[in-house]
């Protein structure tokens, strides 16, 4: 909202079509303040044509980013999200201290899939009356990691490990300097995925097979002891959409480019990804006009417009994006072998 405004409200509708409707479970933590609530997390998956079922309001003489309007039988309400609820995280960042509309935009970036931290107002007016640091009520880290293994000589650098006759439970030791330590792969972490595949079913020998038929590069979805813990308590499932993804080769790109005169340089066209989806991507990138200075590659596809999503949106809107801001805007691309990698994985 502008400066000035009594409060600024974004609305997140919900799916109908969502998953199974499994409640929160709060994180056991110590408070200082007697009766004082505990964090609570909630995964909301949705459509793409559809929002999130709530609004967030930043209100005048109120701190914090507030739950408003829960859409009554919509997905936030089903999950268990209240009017007043203050929001801490969104996907494992904290948030409090952020300006609201960069929160507003992270919700908004993360597409139909989001992991949120609230706290109850009353809770959060204790303990910012009691001076208590609500980023330490949070666990450190609770995202799972992608990582991307080539292997040398001898191997992946990992071995497997599980209880005997059960399936899907696999735990890796990482040998030091090896290319899965160099991939990201934490010590003693737990499998969850194989080149994007759920290992829940596999059993040690088909889970060797597997890996076998990789070749010389795999991908694993991985979450150290803690993390799984994490997501076990909450009764979550982990999932790749929310994985760390730092440690990955694959990056996207943020473009910044001022207008000049001759425009920005490119032609956006619709065409179908290689999931079958419809996507937006860039062509034509002219030679020395600001698209190709702020490093446009012919083929990119468009992930958003200033920091904002795309997902959803047909060509027309996606355009009107674009145009929004008179003389500049912000993009985030992505190659195609990077798209086709993260495709890949889901």
């Amino acid at each position: 909202g502008l400066e000035g405004d009594k409060k600024s409200i974004v609305k997140f509708e919900f799916n109908p079509k969502d998953g199974i409707d499994n409640p929160a479970l709060s994180l056991a933590e110590d408070t200082d303040g007697e009766g004082m609530g505990e964090p609570r997390f909630y995964l909301l998956s949705k459509g793409s044509t559809e929002t999130f079922g709530f609004c967030l309001h930043k209100e005048l003489g109120c701190q914090g980013h507030i739950i408003r309007q829960v859409e009554l039988g919509g997905l936030a309400q089903r999950r268990g999200l209240q009017d007043g609820d203050r929001l801490l995280q969104v996907n494992g960042r904290f948030v409090d201290d952020m300006d609201h509309c960069r929160v507003v935009q992270k919700i908004k970036a993360s597409g139909n899939q989001v992991l949120l931290a609230v706290l109850d107002g009353d809770s959060y007016e204790a303990a910012k009356a009691l001076g208590r640091n609500l980023s330490q009520m949070l666990p450190a880290d609770i995202r799972p990691r992608l990582c991307h293994i080539t292997q040398d000589k001898s191997g992946f650098g990992f071995s497997v490990s599980g209880p005997t006759g059960v399936k899907g439970t696999f735990q890796l030791s990482v040998r030091q300097d090896g290319p899965a330590e160099r991939a990201g792969v934490p010590p003693g972490s737990w499998l969850l995925e194989l080149n994007g595949a759920s290992v829940r079913s596999y059993s040690h020998t088909q889970l060797i097979r597997k890996l076998k038929q990789s070749g010389s590069k795999v991908t694993l979805l991985v979450a150290s002891s803690a993390v799984e813990e994490f997501y076990r308590l909450q009764g979550l499932r982990v999932m790749a959409a929310l994985a760390d993804t730092s440690w990955l080769p694959f990056k996207v790109r943020e473009l910044h480019m001022v207008k000049g005169p001759a425009g920005y340089g490119f032609l956006l066209k619709e065409d179908d990804c290689s999931s079958g989806a419809t996507g937006q991507f860039l062509w034509d990138v002219d030679v020395g006009l600001p698209a190709e200075q702020a490093g446009m590659k012919q083929g990119d596809r468009l992930l958003a417009v200033n920091g904002e999503s795309i997902e959803g949106l047909d060509h027309q809107q996606t355009v009107l994006r674009i145009r929004a801001r008179d003389d500049q805007v912000t993009l985030l691309v992505i190659d195609p072998a990077s798209d086709e990698f993260y495709q890949s994985v889901g």
